[in-house]
């Protein structure tokens, strides 16, 4: 089973990305551009596997670029403490 498999597992895989990398010294911004890029990646290449993901998917295909970028610091944000550790 993926990790995209399954909305809470998506989460805090993200979440445990998320503090490993600002463990290792990665600042806010590039955190950011860098959920910006997996989330393009996501929406343009992976088909969602569940509702929370079409509902992203659908929400990124009709954004300009900048909500692209804000809805991927949503997603920081909404995984920021979501983590397994």
């Amino acid at each position: 089973m993926s990790v995209l498999d399954n909305w809470s597992d998506w989460k805090n895989f993200l979440g445990d990305r998320l503090d490993h990398a600002q463990n290792e010294g990665m600042d806010e911004k590039v955190v950011n551009d860098l959920a910006y890029e997996i989330g393009d990646y996501l929406a343009k290449q992976v088909e969602a596997k569940n509702d929370q993901e079409r509902v992203l998917a659908d929400l990124w295909s009709v954004a300009s670029e900048q909500e692209q970028h804000a809805i991927a610091n949503m997603m920081v944000k909404l995984v920021q403490n979501n983590g397994t550790k």
